[in-house]
């Protein structure tokens, strides 16, 4: 027996040796690549080391429940300093370490949970709790352990409680049996959730790569094979899809929530709107909802790789089904460019852009620059008198393509200024002579609205060929490009920032964001997070001017149209209600809370409050002035031609018709044309 365990103990340090040696080699590989390529590469240090340490650390323990603080202070003394000198080394071991000791964690608290699940709660104890939303030091005594999760799972419970019923009198009358609900799916889900974890393979090396990807810079990235090649879908307006739409119910369920009649889930013949999805296979390894995380769920659904799943459905609360489900590729309806004219009279043409998906394979004219052409076309034959592009949520996506369809829009002339990293200047062009479309021009832009869409939306402000509308992007104004880290392999990539784009003008959206003409109110802005958010964020600079260009009308017509624009919304109540809803959104999620009770009473109240703000949220529209909003003459013949499309085409109508900031837009052109 002492000679097998002694054999065992060999086979596992040779293991290790192993894992960490291969770790080393390919982190060092990325750490090359980056000080080869990247615009602002940095030395791998202390600072480095830091950085990495805790984004691991806060990933696996966010809420510092899993570690002791003994068991942090002995980590962070052995590593925190030590990472960038360990890595140069080739002694990645560390990971193992880490793991082993968050997997130590993750067993006793297991035992924790199955003591409390078999024993009463006591719901008279006084006791506070408050919530952070900033991470806070490691704090946990092997003695507390159960004290704290008991604390954490009796708040769960009754916030759970709290849910099933809008009468608190009710709640209270049926106590005992709600919480004996409440208390066993609570306790069930976050053992379940911990033997996920457990049963997973705890593997780092992907976090690892990742955080230390990310102290260059928020858009650099580390890619596996498969990673590379969901990335790379997404940028596609076609890719492998289960044909379905699902979204989470008041419970937390995923619910199916449409149902593509051209996709393999409907041609299943056993998938309906409303099943509830319990668990999910792709044939190697089975998630059960309720326990794992939507992270992981999102991941299984939409990996390239997984070809095939095998959905387990409930509906109506009955006995559970299994679904086989063989993925085809289909068109993304939230991935392609679609059109409308609004007005009878006015006839303003409407184009949203939801992402600058490409053809990355050059195989077909796929891409969002020439998809837009062909609506710009299509509308024109309708004789509109301006167009509004709307780039609200738009992420980004391929550069050639935000190139191109700024080109279609500037006569002539730069776009934009790039330095790489050997700081050397370099000039993008307007690579078409001449204009698809010569009428006024309105573009609705947000918090969310990112990248190549910022790049594209602040040429067109710096040509005076739009004005913009909405509120400050993102503040991206960098470039990414794919490598591989061994092309002898072709397994491990590496997402890397190489560019930084400026202005004709000089300046840089980078950081601060592209700033609109009309500033209106959106919906969260205090909470979406933006680049100046992230830590590692490359700061805003700008660059002496030296480009000659044309703008297309005088500035002083823009800033005018823009004035008139703010004054005419002053008094308007659906922007002015946002601004109080916002706030009411900024002291729920940004402002620090106070301690409140642990009673039923309270907890209720809390979830009252939350409840009656999303309430507000999402059933506030504009019924004012509704818009016609109509397709175009040659749309309305493609309806004809594709039945299947209708049903999407009138949501979208729909959801046109109430949206304040396309009837502002139409304002703006409408004041254009009768001034000329």
């Amino acid at each position: 027996m002492k000679k097998i365990w002694l054999v065992f103990l060999l086979t596992s340090t040779v293991l290790f040796s192993q894992n960490s040696a291969e770790t080393c080699e390919l982190v060092n590989k990325i750490n090359a690549l980056i000080q080869a390529e990247h615009i602002r590469p940095k030395p791998m240090d202390d600072s480095l080391s830091v950085y990495v340490f805790d984004n691991l650390i806060n990933g696996l323990d966010p809420s510092r429940n899993i570690f002791y603080k003994s068991e942090y202070d002995e980590m962070a003394a052995k590593y925190r300093l030590n990472l960038d000198d360990l890595i140069l080394s080739d002694d990645c071991s560390f990971l193992a370490n880490i793991t082993d000791k968050y997997k130590t964690g993750l067993l006793r608290t297991k035992a924790v949970l199955e003591k409390i699940q078999a024993g009463p709660i006591d719901y008279t104890k006084k006791d506070t709790i408050r919530f952070y939303k900033k991470s806070f030091p490691f704090y946990l005594k092997k003695e507390d352990l159960e004290k704290v999760w008991l604390k954490k799972l009796r708040y769960q419970i009754l916030d759970e409680m709290a849910e099933t019923s809008e009468n608190l009198d009710s709640i209270k009358a049926n106590f005992k049996s709600i919480e004996l609900a409440s208390r066993k799916l609570i306790l069930t889900n976050e053992i379940c959730r911990i033997n996920t974890l457990l049963e997973t393979k705890l593997k780092q090396e992907e976090n690892f790569y990742n955080f230390f990807c990310t102290y260059f810079d928020p858009h650099t990235a580390y890619f596996s094979d498969d990673s590379k090649t969901s990335f790379v879908a997404s940028l596609s307006k076609e890719h492998l899809s289960l044909g379905m739409s699902v979204n989470l119910n008041e419970k937390n369920e995923i619910i199916i929530e449409e149902i593509d009649p051209n996709g393999p889930a409907y041609k299943t013949g056993q998938i309906k709107k409303g099943d509830q999805i319990v668990s999910i296979s792709n044939q190697k390894e089975t998630l059960q909802v309720s326990c794992a995380s939507l992270e992981s769920i999102s991941t299984m659904i939409l990996s390239e790789s997984n070809k095939s799943i095998t959905l387990t459905l409930k509906r109506n609360s009955g006995k559970s089904f299994d679904v086989y489900i063989e993925k085809q590729v289909m068109k993304d309806e939230e991935n392609s460019v679609f059109s409308f004219i609004v007005g009878k009279e006015s006839k303003i043409g409407y184009i949203k852009i939801p992402s600058f998906y490409a053809d990355l394979d050059g195989t077909s004219r796929k891409g969002c620059a020439d998809d837009v052409a062909r609506e710009v076309i299509k509308l024109e034959r309708d004789n509109i008198k301006g167009l509004v592009i709307d780039l609200i949520d738009n992420g980004g996506g391929s550069m050639e393509e935000a190139i191109k369809m700024a080109g279609m829009f500037i006569d002539y002339g730069p776009l934009s200024i790039v330095i790489d990293n050997k700081q050397q200047t370099s000039v993008i062009n307007d690579p078409y002579k001449g204009l698809i479309y010569k009428g006024p021009i309105v573009v609705l832009i947000n918090s969310n609205t990112a990248s190549a869409s910022e790049f594209f939306s602040s040429i067109l402000q710096d040509y005076n060929r739009a004005l913009l509308l909405g509120s400050s992007t993102l503040g991206k104004a960098t470039m990414q490009t794919i490598l591989s880290l061994d092309e002898s392999k072709n397994t491990d990539f590496l997402k890397i920032t190489i560019n930084k784009f400026y202005r004709v003008t000089g300046k840089s959206h980078q950081y601060i964001g592209v700033k609109p003409d009309v500033v209106l109110p959106e919906f969260y802005e205090g909470v979406y997070q933006k680049e100046s958010d992230f830590p590692t964020a490359i700061k805003n600079d700008s660059i002496e001017p030296f480009l000659k260009y044309r703008p297309y009308v005088k500035r002083n017509l823009i800033d005018k149209l823009a004035k008139n624009s703010t004054v005419r919304l002053t008094d308007n109540s659906f922007f002015n209600n946002i601004k109080k809803i916002n706030l009411k959104i900024d002291q729920l999620v940004n402002i620090p809370k106070a301690e409140i009770p642990m009673t039923l009473d309270a907890i209720f109240q809390q979830k009252k409050i939350v409840n009656s703000l999303w309430t507000e949220i999402s059933t506030f529209n504009d019924e004012n002035n509704p818009l016609e909003v109509y397709n175009s003459t040659v749309n309305q013949f493609l309806l004809g031609a594709y039945p299947t499309e209708k049903t999407i085409n009138q949501y979208q109508i729909d959801n046109l018709k109430t949206n304040p900031y396309l009837n502002e837009a139409v304002n703006v052109i409408n004041e254009f044309n009768a001034a000329k």
